[in-house]
């Protein structure tokens, strides 16, 4: 099926719906830093620099050059955020209505819309309500709800808020079992995400990412399921370079037990056994170029390097993000989790395909139990993939 992304950013939601089988034809994004790697992570999509509020449906059906199944995307969240100004008067905060405008437009079969879960709090709750009225009438939309990357196996608390429609005469409803069916059997940790990560070793010649560091993963032994799935087939990645702190920071550093707060640059400590907090993206220049609070490493007084954060985050190792750490975290911190995304779309996909009948009789507990244990299957037989 062929699928088109808006505000496709670094292009994590965009690695769910290719790990899922489908493929995306064109993205777009105003943001020329935060898709600076796009072309290389995503070689067979196009991409485009265009407002979405400028966008229409006669423009996007032109780029693709065939039907389009689904539209799906993150519409900016800084209007909607529970941190920050919250202003209800930011322009971003109507480009939530343009997604659905454009969804109307298209008639996919299908859309996904991702955002933070202050959309669904009582003073935005109407916004959402007015952008899906536009598309009520066509499509059975999933009640918006809360759902968190470590849900789906990331090893990071990042819940959001997620709309899913499936067109109404394709008589296939997205049910609440189908995503649950989806969910991990156990919660990763940290540890099992970027433990192996402090023995790399750096490669010097790297002449074809000028101005990235790259490593290699070093070390013997098996690697953890987790990170099985993620790393690349030569074992090498970008974006480990260590933050150098002053001794001051790393006294402060070294005083900060796992799972607890450094009181004066707000850092929160890592816990080896426990999840990640949501990583946050701070905020471009024409806001201040404020960076984001990174979590301090486990049990090294640094902060956590790039490459750790996407791993926690749930990307694969051959990711490209930014020569610099902040636009990297800036990449990482507006994305949506691989795995989350992988996820949704595999109930999505997995909906799609079944015959209407199916979607008549309410899910029991044997068809869910069955869908689950496919799904263990089909995760089985990809981590031993990846682990060969």
């Amino acid at each position: 099926m062929t699928l088109i992304e808006l505000f496709c950013g670094t292009g994590g939601f965009s690695r769910g719906a290719h790990a899922a089988g489908f493929q995306v034809a064109v993205a777009y994004d105003i943001d020329k830093i935060l898709t600076s790697s796009y072309r290389r992570n995503f070689p067979a999509t196009q991409l485009y620099h265009r407002d979405v509020a400028a966008l229409t449906g006669r423009e996007i059906r032109a780029h693709a050059g065939a039907e389009i199944d689904g539209v799906f995307g993150g519409p900016p969240c800084q209007g909607f955020s529970e941190v920050g100004k919250r202003d209800p008067s930011d322009p971003r905060r109507s480009l939530l209505d343009h997604f659905f405008r454009i969804v109307a437009e298209i008639q996919p079969k299908f859309f996904v819309m991702e955002n933070v879960r202050g959309l669904n709090f009582p003073r935005n709750r109407p916004v959402l309500d007015a952008a899906l009225s536009r598309v009520n009438d066509q499509y059975d939309v999933l009640t918006p709800h809360i759902r968190d990357a470590a849900e789906f196996g990331a090893a990071t608390s990042r819940p959001r808020l997620v709309v899913i429609g499936i067109r109404k005469n394709l008589r296939r409803p997205l049910a609440m079992s189908d995503l649950d069916a989806m969910r991990s059997p156990g919660r990763a940790t940290v540890r099992q995400a970027i433990n192996d990560l402090w023995k790399a070793i750096a490669i010097e010649d790297h002449a074809d990412l000028p101005g990235f560091d790259r490593w290699k993963a070093a070390g013997r032994g098996r690697p953890t399921n987790y990170v099985a799935q993620l790393r690349s087939k030569d074992r090498s990645f970008t974006g480990h370079r260590v933050t150098v702190h002053t001794p001051a920071v790393i006294a402060r550093f070294a005083k900060v037990p796992p799972g607890k707060m450094e009181k004066v640059g707000r850092h929160p400590r890592l816990k080896l056994d426990g999840l990640c907090p949501t990583l946050r993206a701070g905020t471009g220049s024409e806001l201040g170029s404020f960076q984001s609070v990174r979590p301090i490493h486990p049990y090294q007084n640094r902060v956590i390097t790039v490459r750790e954060a996407a791993r926690l985050q749930g990307f694969p190792d051959e990711h490209v993000f930014h020569p610099t750490v902040w636009h990297s975290f800036r990449m990482i911190g507006n994305s949506v989790s691989p795995m989350m995304a992988r996820g949704i779309f595999e109930a999505i996909r997995d909906r799609l395909s079944r015959p209407e009948e199916a979607t008549i009789a309410t899910s029991s507990p044997a068809k869910q139990a069955f869908v689950s244990v496919k799904r263990t299957a089909r995760g089985d037989a990809r981590m031993a993939e990846a682990a060969e």
